[in-house]
């Protein structure tokens, strides 16, 4: 009889309901009037502040090994072994790169084999052809070059990277320069060329030099991984590159030749390490010992060039994300967003004080439906207002301790990446209101509801540093936790290998998968709770 009442009730016309604005203004009066849910309201952005302020003033930056910034600014790498001469105004350089040989060593107590295959997989090793502005670290420049296992690709700037034909050595490369836009090719025979790529290098002086080139960045694997922290193992590299009759080409004027040395072709290394001259080197944050001593000289044999290199040509993030970090009081602000969410719907159901709701407001699911959207709403305004206040009151406190340009650039709210961890983070509380509110109507238990959120968000936080990577990334995927992963800042670069634990925020590539993860768990769970508070006596 009871449910047939309910049923009866919500089809009422809908001359007899309150419109849905007034459902949600009768709603929102209800939370805001419990002194205690009041309370706890204004005691989450308190703790959102207060902890981002203890996190940034208890943290300090790695070691600097150089402070090398590319053209646009960007934190960088710049070390490789470079055969070069000057071209002036257009041109073209070709070369036949023979074979590429990557050389390093694993220390047996290290892994022995496995590891050397996970050193293979990971270094983005060099060989090809080079446009520079000058010798000077952090230079314009833009390069086609062979990487194995991965094809060859067309470079430019530290940041720009495209993919071009899946071939390895040997290989035909050749660079083509008209004005400011720098072309690339590849042939198997040296006669038909396809495209690799086109780039366009603003700035680039009338003079450059061009010429064959190797990198071989040291490889950074995880060593070891323990419950709240991880060792890093470092692996120097070097690559063996041959050349085969590199050869320039101005526009307007005939090939210079085999390239022999009394071409003109000179031989030097571009090294970064040398930015901070009379310093000596810092050791790298990873484990590192410093820079690898200098490769050997070029040598010729007719129109060969063997080239041995060390060092990358690539961007450089900082192993901490000072956004993300100083929003770590969302994890602090959320437990009381649940609880209030939680007892929103539990103490009525308690109290028996849903009934008279459902008979003023009988359609139950539009009563549901103003609930999660009064929650959710004031979770979004708490977690946005605390987000903006915390990185303002944090930033100083930040440069202070430390994290400055170029490794840590400067910031403002309107910055892309920093305006999407905002929004983010409130938008990730919003979502956890919701489902705690759905999931509260569906349990009707307090505290075992608020007890599961809690333990949905922050157990796989804790579990994750102790399993094997694989297994600690899929659990943050499939968990609610996998929702603050929107708040990474950290740019991330495909030709960067990069370490990545879960617990870190190392879950999804691109930052709104993760909130996508979240919202599905609310729509799910409100869905469920929906359908439940339809046919269960309130």
């Amino acid at each position: 009889m009871t449910a047939t009442a309910h049923r009866a009730a919500d089809t009422l016309p809908d001359v007899d309901r309150p419109s849905f604005a007034r459902l949600m203004l009768s709603e929102w009066t209800k939370l805001r009037t419990v002194r205690r849910w009041t309370v706890a309201l204004l005691a989450a952005p308190v703790l959102i502040i207060l902890v981002g302020v203890l996190t940034a003033s208890s943290s300090q930056p790695g070691a600097l090994d150089s402070p090398l910034v590319g053209p646009d600014g960007t934190w960088v790498q710049d070390r490789f072994h470079f055969v070069h001469r000057p071209l002036t105004g257009d041109g073209t350089v070709t070369t036949r790169i023979a074979s590429t040989t990557l050389e390093f060593s694993v220390p047996p107590e290290d892994g022995g084999d496995a590891r050397a295959r996970d050193v293979e997989r990971t270094v983005w090793s060099k060989a090809g052809l080079m446009i520079k502005d000058g010798l000077r670290p952090g230079a314009r420049y833009a390069a086609v070059m062979v990487t194995p296992g991965r094809g060859v690709r067309l470079q430019s700037n530290f940041t720009t990277d495209i993919a071009g034909p899946a071939a390895g050595a040997p290989t035909w490369l050749r660079l083509t320069r008209a004005g400011s836009t720098i072309s690339a090719f590849q042939s198997a025979d040296g006669l038909s060329w396809d495209p690799v790529g086109t780039v366009t290098v603003p700035g680039l002086p009338q003079t450059v030099e061009v010429g064959p080139f190797v990198a071989s960045p040291t490889a950074t694997l995880l060593a070891q991984r323990q419950f709240g922290s991880i060792r890093l193992g470092q692996y120097p590299t070097t690559t063996r590159a041959v050349f085969e009759r590199p050869t320039l080409e101005p526009a307007g004027a005939p090939g210079t030749g085999s390239g022999e040395p009394s071409d003109g072709w000179q031989d030097d290394e571009v090294d970064d390490s040398a930015v901070q001259a009379g310093t000596p080197p810092a050791p790298d944050r990873a484990g590192g010992k410093g820079p690898q001593a200098a490769p050997p000289p070029a040598v010729w044999a007719g129109d060969r060039l063997t080239l041995v290199g060390v060092g990358d040509i690539a961007p450089r993030t900082p192993g901490e994300d000072v956004i993300k970090q100083n929003l770590t009081g969302g994890y602090a602000g959320l437990m009381a967003i649940v609880a209030v969410a939680v007892l929103f719907v539990t103490a009525e159901y308690r109290r028996g004080m849903l009934r008279t709701t459902f008979a003023a407001s009988p359609g139950r699911r539009r009563v549901l439906a103003a609930k999660a959207l009064v929650v959710g709403a004031v979770a979004f305004v708490i977690g946005f207002t605390a987000s903006v206040a915390v990185l303002l009151i944090t930033q100083p406190i930040m440069r202070d301790n430390g994290f400055l340009p170029p490794v840590y650039p400067d910031w403002s709210l309107t910055d892309p990446t920093v305006s999407r961890a905002i929004v983010g983070t409130a938008a990730v509380l919003a979502a956890i209101a919701v489902f705690s509110l759905a999931l509260g109507t569906v349990l009707r238990r307090a505290a075992g509801t608020v007890a599961a959120v809690i333990v949905l968000i922050v157990l796989p936080q804790l579990l994750a540093s102790g399993l094997p990577p694989v297994a600690g990334q899929w659990l943050m995927r499939l968990t609610p936790a996998a929702g603050f992963t929107i708040q990474q800042t950290i740019p991330r670069y495909d030709h960067v290998p990069r370490i990545c634990v879960p617990e870190n925020g190392c879950v999804y590539d691109q930052p709104w998968a993760g909130f996508a993860v979240i919202c599905a768990y609310a729509l799910v769970t409100m869905a469920v709770a929906l359908w439940a508070v339809q046919r269960r006596d309130a």
